[in-house]
């Protein structure tokens, strides 16, 4: 490596970004590492991640449904509040209309175990489940997003302000839910995915 020239870009050790109120309850973990759902809309997953310009930082919340991998809702703000994770939430249930009863995990951060959190989820009617403390590979498909997100798209460009970072997260959001492969989806993208296995019921 050294003769080539070439440099190792190691990424930033697993952080927790927020901690629970102790008030505040904890669900039981439903997922348990099982990111394989036979069906979309029967387990959703979600977390918060940390993204960096000159203006200060911004935080991005995003809610995937793991039997696509498609991110069916996300809202960024400058802000780390409940409000963040809720906004996210409802664009998801809109653009989805899940049946009662669909998982949303994630891990035990203050937001998700506010009160109005689990206010909105009881509303919506979805059950919510919650990995154990610190544990990264208890949301491992979501965590792996945010590497993707950050190592391969926007830590290649220097975001001066609050309104470029937002345009390049909507820009690889829409790369992401319609070109980007998944060998998980037999290397077809999130959106190709669902649209494949819809038409193959379809007709079955």
């Amino acid at each position: 490596m050294k003769k080539l020239g070439l440099v190792v870009t190691q990424r930033v050790a697993y952080k927790t970004t927020t901690k629970r109120n102790p008030k505040d309850g904890v669900a039981p973990n439903l997922v348990s590492m099982d990111f394989n759902p036979k069906n979309k809309n029967q387990v959703w997953a979600g977390d918060i991640t940390y993204l960096k310009t000159a203006q200060g930082w911004l935080y991005l919340s995003i809610i995937m449904d793991l039997y696509s991998r498609r991110i069916i809702g996300w809202s960024i703000s400058n802000r780390m509040t409940a409000n963040l994770v809720t906004d996210s939430l409802e664009k998801a249930y809109w653009l989805r209309k899940p049946p009662k009863g669909v998982i949303f995990h994630s891990d035990r951060g203050s937001q998700y175990t506010s009160k109005k959190v689990n206010k909105l989820l009881k509303k919506l009617a979805i059950t919510p489940s919650m990995g154990d403390v610190g544990a990264c590979w208890d949301n491992a498909v979501v965590e792996r997003f945010f590497g993707s997100l950050k190592h391969d798209w926007i830590l290649k460009v220097n975001h001066p302000t609050h309104e470029s970072m937002i345009q390049d997260v909507t820009a690889y959001m829409r790369y992401y839910n319609l070109e980007r492969l998944h060998s998980a989806n037999g290397d077809m993208s999130p959106i190709e995915y669902e649209n494949c296995k819809t038409n193959v019921s379809d007709f079955a």
